[in-house]
């Protein structure tokens, strides 16, 4: 259904407010760009938030396609460490309620009733190889690294693994996981974990003929047939991501993590407690 004009001039002046992102359309195609270029595109608790409020009016609104693009160089590195270093004091209840947070935007990408597509043109590592694969589609030029690197750092890939067992196999995943390596856009192409590998300067070309092409479908089976495949899987991964959250928020208490972020901040080897 499409949106009236006066819903269009509400919506657009609400999105003017967001300082992280960038939210455009293009007729029903609405991209939305992670804005932090300075910081390679990290995520703060702000863009997060952002993020979310983006994806809930993209929801309730007449858009017919969603595509995730990064600002500058790269994709997403991941969370901002450096807004993690002075949280030293907090509780687990404080470190759940972050998590909780992560855990609502990855689902309100995966969630999200219309098809969506990640266009990664450069690094999404740890939380941004998580944006990237929820996406329904991912297209990646050759350029494009990822990798959940989180146990570099001390911690635990906890809300990530509960989508990469969706998309994986088990060898793979803990391969993944354990090792906290990088791999490029031909290992992932193999792992399924992206679509197409795109030229670079094809990229934008490439993103809007899949939106087009998706547009010429009927958007009513669209929403459908991804509510199906949604529902396959939601009673597994509603358990995963409760314990994912809770994963997640223990693993911020411990001396690895807090010596995994230090080192990571000061560009050292962490010295790990034995």
């Amino acid at each position: 259904m499409a949106t009236s004009r006066g819903q269009n001039v509400e919506l657009e002046s609400s999105l003017k407010n967001y300082t992280t992102i960038i939210v455009t359309d293009d007729g029903p195609v609405r991209t939305v760009t992670l804005n932090r270029p300075e910081r390679r595109n990290a995520m703060t608790p702000e863009m997060q938030l952002e993020l979310l409020a983006a994806l809930e009016d993209t929801a309730a609104s007449g858009c017919r396609a969603l595509v995730m693009a990064g600002a500058g160089d790269a994709f997403c590195s991941g969370l901002d460490l450096a807004g993690l270093q002075g949280a030293r004091d907090e509780s687990v209840a404080d470190y759940r309620a972050d998590t909780e947070r992560i855990a609502r935007l990855f689902l309100a990408l995966y969630e999200l009733p219309i098809p969506t597509i990640a266009a990664v043109h450069g690094p999404a590592i740890a939380g941004g190889t998580g944006l990237a694969m929820i996406a329904n589609f991912t297209l990646a030029t050759p350029a494009a690294k990822f990798g959940f690197t989180e146990v570099r750092i001390g911690f635990v890939p906890a809300l990530v693994s509960a989508f990469l067992a969706l998309q994986v196999g088990h060898k793979q995943c803990m391969d993944l996981l354990l090792t906290g390596r990088l791999f490029g856009a031909d290992e992932a192409l193999r792992l399924g974990l992206v679509n197409e590998i795109v030229p670079p300067g094809r990229l934008a070309g490439r993103v809007k003929e899949l939106a087009d092409a998706l547009l010429a479908n009927s958007p009513q089976a669209l929403r459908d047939t991804k509510r199906l495949i949604l529902a396959e899987n939601r009673e597994w991964l509603n358990a995963a991501i409760a314990n994912a959250i809770q994963a997640g928020a223990e693993a911020r208490t411990t001396s690895d993590f807090r010596e995994g972020i230090a080192a990571f901040l000061e560009k050292r080897k962490p010295a790990w407690a034995k």
